[in-house]
């Protein structure tokens, strides 16, 4: 360990289900376990000094986990911190592993539920659903209490969770179904009356799958099973068409004056709530009809009928379907969002759009099954000469008159907004089309920014598609992504494998001639003189699938050719199972006991698509972990990590446990290392390795803290390369032969050794950090902020990797040490020379 011995205890703070049971260490009988926690949750004068506060209740069947859980839930809430702690872990495991119940458990839990309806306002009615869903024996009869808690339920003001409660009022009887429906479709809206009346006339069973997705708020969702199995109902399904259609229907009246106009009025609360399920049933659905209902909907709640209105018919909703689309997005609706974010007149509306639209965009390379159904956008595939045709081309170009002028935007790595006079290139944009084209010069520059949103959202989504080992037609990648317009810059940059023949995988290399191909002309002409079959697959290269030595071919063609990758896909990170994980069997210690800046790795946590809570110096904010679901909603990955304290300005954290679980009957069930689906393993170890890498205090050249963090970052900053290091080293050895200060400079293990006419340099190619010789004193340079140094801003890298970046600035700085004029860096340089 690099830090210290208290990971095991955060480990344990982590996952509070690693107890064992009684003090004592020995493992209980699980029916003893059982005895012991009911009596510490129900008698006042049971002691829990001496128990363990997180019991192992794995151990535990799942109907005895169902009936400690009812009693859990039924007994009064206690002081005693142990028996909060039990109870909490009880919850805990309830909620990762589906409880059974039987019949008397069912009944226990409803008469609890009435009790606290009635007691605190309020009870979640789902629980009650689930346990008899998922009842062990026949099932018990609960109709009085299910009509108690309507009639509770009801009787607020505000009635929560409508779904749920037509369930339990179907268990009542058909007269308290009848009286629930009455009273959930009064004052609402149309279209809410219209829900209400289909879901009760869903069986029980339906009811009970549909509860999932109740939200008491706008602002709130449901988890992705619960959207799923709104999907899978023909009944809602019809709804959510019928409903979303009635809202254009009624926004295209409020245009006409057919409907009076009133700002932020066109639909209540609870129709607002009641669209927003439909909208993402549909979403989910990738409905077909979708594209031309946004044309209609969002025009129709985002502008009002007069222009000089400044606000709008439903704010409320707009930002409604904006968190629909985060959650559910295509590119037809953020499309549309950006249309009418450039129209809305409400002032602050289109800054709100613009926050929301970032989570859009990043939701969207999360759900690569549609976001790679790029549009076309008027643009034109090109080749050098500016024809129109099918062979090497250089990538898409759309051309828009401006009166004596052209505009012209084209796709290369990016999208890029030029002008032209009479067929010549201009270095500006002319005085004369800004002041009388200024709409043109708007629109179009928004569409650049849309395109390269575009490219960015189509590059994350096939980096995430290596997770779901994402395959596509032949057929349709030809001409959907390689000969695609905005696609084929991006797309013609990367390795692809093709299923030639079944079992037979042929990687190519659109952009240029591969190891196996004299051009990119002739590898795609190959591929079809094999006649490949329409549908055979497609997918991405991926070096875990490749031997080492197609992996370094691939490596030195990019490195001759100077091709830059979108996202690093031939000198890609590979994590493959270790021996010591082996042994840990469900976790991996790999990234543990590392000291990082928090706020940074949070932030990164963000960036890459991780959900955890903050952590900091209040009560519960010591330990958490970071997890992301892969594998289409599959797989889960957690990193467990605990605070430790406040260094200045700056917030440390530890890192721990690294653990994987699997979706089993709508349910997360713990992994072994060893049944994780190697590529999925690797992408998320590389994930997790980027976290620590990137924001580990060893990496940090001017720390000068003492205690532990210092004796943490003297061990790490030098410590044995990872597998983004390894990365790093072997572009560096391709690299170094090519620059002017090669002679000076060798590769010797860990180190990038650099010979000055002062000294002689050893940069660590994981930190960065250098050692210089003899005595391997440490030399300090902190980097400056701005842009690369002029020896390096026009080097080729074949990655984009700020730390490598790093470390080839340094090397030339120091290769010509005598140049170097900074009395920091001399003083240390000159005190041991």
């Amino acid at each position: 360990m690099l830090y210290d011995d208290s990971a095991a205890a955060a480990r344990h703070r982590n996952d509070p289900l690693d107890g064992v049971g009684p003090a004592d260490g020995h493992a209980a009988d699980p029916t003893d376990l059982a005895a012991l926690l009911t009596r510490a949750l129900t008698d006042p004068d049971f002691t829990t000094e001496g128990q363990d506060r997180h019991p192992d209740l794995t151990r535990l069947s799942d109907e005895q986990l169902g009936s400690l859980f009812v009693t859990a839930y039924a007994a009064p809430v206690s002081a005693t911190p142990h028996a909060t702690a039990i109870r909490h872990t009880i919850e805990n495991a309830a909620a990762e592993r589906q409880p059974s119940y039987t019949p008397d458990a069912c009944r226990r839990l409803f008469e609890a539920l009435v009790e606290k309806c009635g007691t605190r306002g309020w009870a979640d009615l789902t629980l009650g659903l689930s346990a008899l869903e998922h009842c062990a024996g026949p099932l018990p009869d609960v109709s009085e209490q299910a009509r108690e808690l309507v009639e509770l339920c009801l009787g607020k003001e505000t009635v929560r969770q409508p779904y749920a409660l037509l369930a339990i009022a179907r268990i009542a009887g058909q007269v308290t179904l009848r009286a629930a429906v009455r009273r959930l479709s009064r004052d609402v809206g149309s279209i809410v009356a219209d829900e209400m009346a289909v879901i009760a006339g869903l069986p029980r069973a339906e009811q009970t799958l549909l509860s999932g997705t109740d939200r008491n708020d706008k602002f709130t969702s449901a988890p992705l099973d619960a959207w799923r199995r709104s999907a899978d109902n023909p009944a809602y399904v019809a709804f959510a068409r019928r409903a979303l259609e009635a809202a254009a229907d009624r926004t295209d009246a409020i245009a006409a004056g057919e409907i009076p106009y009133q700002a932020d009025k066109a639909f209540t609360d609870r129709e607002i709530i009641s669209l927003g399920n439909a909208l993402r049933v549909a979403l989910l659905r990738d409905e077909p009809w979708l594209p031309e209902l946004f044309d209609r909907l969002l025009p129709g709640v985002a502008l009002a009928p007069t222009a000089s209105a400044k606000t709008l018919p439903s704010q409320a909703l707009l930002y409604e379907v904006v968190r629909a689309a985060q959650e559910f997005p295509t590119p037809e609706l953020a499309t549309a969002i950006r249309t009418v974010r450039r129209t809305v007149r409400h002032a602050g509306v289109p800054k709100q759009l613009d926050k929301m639209l970032k989570k859009v965009d990043a939701a969207l390379a999360e759900r690569t099954e549609v976001a790679l159904r790029l549009p076309r956008l008027g643009f034109e595939t090109v080749t050098d000469s500016g024809s129109t045709l099918s062979g090497s081309t250089v990538g898409g170009v759309l051309r828009r008159p401006a009166g004596d002028h052209q505009a012209v935007v084209t796709v290369a790595e990016t999208a890029t907004l030029t002008w032209e006079k009479d067929g010549r290139p201009l270095r500006s944009l002319p005085a004369a089309v800004r002041r009388e084209h200024p709409a043109l010069v708007a629109e179009l520059r928004d569409l650049v920014k849309r395109v390269n949103a575009h490219l960015a959202t189509l590059t994350r989504a096939l980096e995430g598609g290596f997770t779901v080992d994402a395959t596509h037609p032949y057929r349709w990648w030809r001409a959907e992504l390689v000969e695609h317009p905005l696609a084929r810059t991006l797309v013609r940059r990367l390795i692809w494998e093709v299923e030639a023949t079944p079992g037979e995988w042929r990687a190519v290399l659109p952009e240029t001639d591969g190891p196996d191909a004299s051009d990119a002309s002739d590898a795609l002409d190959d591929l079809d003189a094999l006649d490949v079959a329409h549908d055979a697959r497609v997918r991405l290269w991926h070096p875990l699938r490749s031997d080492p030595d197609s992996v370094r071919a691939w490596r030195d063609l990019l490195t001759e050719r100077h091709i830059r990758q979108p996202f690093k896909q031939a000198f890609r990170e590979v994590y493959r199972l270790t021996p010591a994980e082996e042994q840990t069997r469900v976790y991996s210690n790999r990234f543990a006991a590392h000291l990082v800046h928090y706020r940074r790795m949070f932030a990164l946590f963000r960036a890459r698509g991780w959900k955890s809570d903050l952590l900091g110096p209040w009560d519960g904010g010591d330990d958490a972990h970071a997890e992301r679901t892969l594998a289409a909603g599959e797989w889960r990955v957690r990193f467990f990590h605990t605070w430790v304290d406040q260094a200045g300005d700056d917030e440390l954290a530890s890192t721990d446990q690294v653990r994987f679980h699997r979706r089993v009957d709508g349910t997360w069930s713990e992994t072994p290392l060893t049944d994780v689906p190697p590529l999925l393993f690797s992408e998320a170890m590389r994930d997790v390795d980027l976290f620590v890498g990137v924001t580990s205090i060893a990496a940090d050249p001017d720390w000068t803290d003492g205690g532990p963090p210092r004796t943490y970052w003297e061990r790490a900053s030098f410590a044995e390369l990872t597998e983004s290091a390894e990365a790093r080293r072997d572009a560096l050895q391709r690299i170094l032969p090519r620059l002017k200060i090669a002679d000076r400079c060798t590769l010797a293990g860990r180190f990038l050794v650099v010979r000055g006419d002062l000294r002689t340099y050893k940069i660590h190619m994981g930190s960065g950090n250098i050692l210089m010789e003899p005595d391997d004193s440490y030399l300090c340079i902190v980097p400056a902020a701005g842009p690369a140094t002029r020896s390096t801003n026009q080097l080729f890298l074949p990655f984009e990797d700020d730390r490598l970046s790093l470390i080839l600035s340094k090397a030339f700085l120091l290769a010509a040490d005598t140049k170097i004029t900074d009395p920091s860096i001399l003083t240390q340089i000159e005190r041991g020379a």
